[in-house]
């Protein structure tokens, strides 16, 4: 068993890593592996709404991360994203990956596991959670939860490792993932049905 733990900052060593980082200690300590992908700092691009995903749901741009994330995502057995907050909201470049990588892969990512984390200074934590978490809602992907809403705080990796409310949540998370994954049996999950699409006045063609 493998979970792709989506590191959702510009900054690559920060305190969103750190906190992705916690959990992957945990993740070892019940026996299952873990990476971190990087979603790195360079110029990324917004869903135009093209639908070229529709023919093989893969996006049509490829000069960022997106595919090499559906791919990842393709590949493993469940998925935590972290996020920096900004603005009481998650990082723009991300949730710009994340529109185009969610776009069209709804039965491709249904029943993996799935959870959020976020880091800030102070406040706009909960909106961001909550932010991130739709989009394992709208892809019947089963969210992980712990026993608080999932953040850490502080203004750099030392300061998230003295939250030890935080840590202790990046802990339960990651056990709780791992009870999920093993309790879950592939051959059981529900068939999809055909999805229906209405714009609430008539059917779309």
């Amino acid at each position: 068993m493998k979970v792709l733990l989506v590191n959702g900052s510009p900054h690559r060593d920060g305190c969103t890593n750190e906190a992705l980082s916690i959990i992957k200690e945990e993740l070892a300590k019940n026996d299952v592996d873990s990476e971190i992908f990087w979603i790195g700092n360079r110029r990324v691009r917004g869903c135009v709404a093209c639908n070229k995903c529709v023919d093989d749901s893969f996006c049509v741009f490829t000069d960022d991360c997106a595919n090499d994330l559906i791919k990842e995502i393709i590949d493993t057995d469940g998925v935590i994203i972290g996020s920096p907050v900004y603005f009481a909201s998650p990082n723009g470049a991300l949730c710009a990956i994340l529109d185009r990588v969610f776009y069209n892969n709804g039965k491709r990512f249904a029943f993996k596991p799935a959870a959020s984390i976020v880091s800030c200074r102070r406040g706009g934590s909960t909106a961001s959670f909550d932010r991130l978490n739709k989009y394992f809602t709208i892809s019947n992907m089963p969210v992980v939860s712990s026993q608080y809403w999932n953040g850490v705080h502080g203004n750099t990796p030392e300061e998230v490792r003295l939250d030890k409310e935080g840590v202790q949540i990046m802990r339960t998370l990651a056990k709780n993932m791992a009870w999920m994954l093993k309790s879950i049996s592939h051959e059981d999950t529900p068939e999809l049905e055909d999805q229906i699409f209405t714009n609430f006045i008539r059917p779309m063609k």
